[in-house]
Parts: C-alpha cells; structure tokens; sequence
C-alpha cells in the first residue's frame, strides 16, 4: 500500500475510541457490537468479555469486521474506515503492557481503574487484511479499498516486538533493582 493510504489510514484510526466489530454467529447470522478500541498505528486493539457472544464468535471464527466513522453534518463530508480484520487474544505480557500505555492516553478516565483481568476479559489484536478507506468528499459513496500485506505491518509489529521484550525486560530490572 502506498504511504499516504497507511497514512490515512492511521490518521483514521487515532481520531476515533469507538468501532463497531462484526463477528460471525454459529448459525450464520452476523452479530455486530460497540466497542472501545486503541491502536498502535495499523494494529488495533480491544477488549471484550470472555463470556460474551462475541467471544464465543471470535473464537471459533477469528474473521471479522470493523467500521470506524463518527457523525458528519454534511453527506459529503463522511470519511470512515471499514476493515476486514483477524482477532487473537493477546497473551504476551510485553505486548499487554505496551498496549497498556497506548490505551491510557487514548482513555486517561481509566486511570482510576484497575486492570482487566484476563481471565475474564481478554485484550484482542485486531490485524486488518482488506481496508476501505471511504471518503466522500470524492463523490457520494467513494472508497478505496486496499489490501494490507505483510510488509505494510512489518514496520509496526517488528518495532514493536522488540519493544515488548525491552519494556518487560526494564519492568522486570526496576522489580529486582529497586531505587
């Protein structure tokens, strides 16, 4: 994908806290939900309840889909993502911390709240393999769609798995080496 799609894309991305995420039932019908969302530019991030439906969904079929756009005033106005995406539960702790952080600045009203537990409530990695990119101001109903390969993630996953090690590594050095 060319740099100013991922670009857009990303730009997309940070404007927004709320995507709805489809997701395929057992008997066939789609089931879309409302969720928060934080991403570390293409990558996207969530958590849902491990008793949900949606869990159960994502869990035997980890294809979904997303769309991200808010209310525009004008019809000529609307830009908006849809993405088709796969979900895996994240259970990298360096990954969960780092995704920790990003989630903090997008939501600092959940300072005061502790941690979900995974347990209960896992944190998904959303890839994305197909985006729309709409954009209206291009004529009614525009979207550019756009495969997203390997090498359009590699700049955010290889960076940031480096990332994950060292974060853990300087947690687990501040634990052992107090001040």
């Amino acid at each position: 994908m060319n740099r100013e799609f991922k670009q857009q894309i990303v730009d997309l991305l940070n404007q927004h806290r709320i995507m709805t995420i489809a997701t395929n039932r057992e008997d066939g019908w789609p089931q879309a939900t409302v969720v928060g969302y934080a991403n570390d530019g293409l990558i996207i991030y969530c958590f849902i309840s491990r008793d949900s439906q949606k869990c159960a969904n994502i869990m035997r079929d980890p294809r979904v889909s997303l769309a991200i756009a808010k209310d525009y005033p004008q019809p000529l106005q609307i830009k908006g993502l849809s993405i088709a995406a796969r979900a895996v539960e994240v259970t990298d702790q360096g990954e969960i911390d780092h995704v920790a952080e990003i989630q903090l600045r997008r939501y600092p009203e959940y300072k005061v709240m502790p941690r979900p537990d995974p347990a209960a409530v896992p944190m998904l990695r959303l890839t994305p393999e197909i985006v729309s990119v709409l954009d209206y101001s291009k004529g009614f109903g525009h979207a550019d769609l756009i495969g997203v390969t390997d090498a359009d993630l590699a700049e955010f996953i290889e960076a940031r798995r480096h990332h994950w090690a060292s974060f853990h590594a300087a947690k687990f050095k501040e634990v052992a080496n107090p001040l």
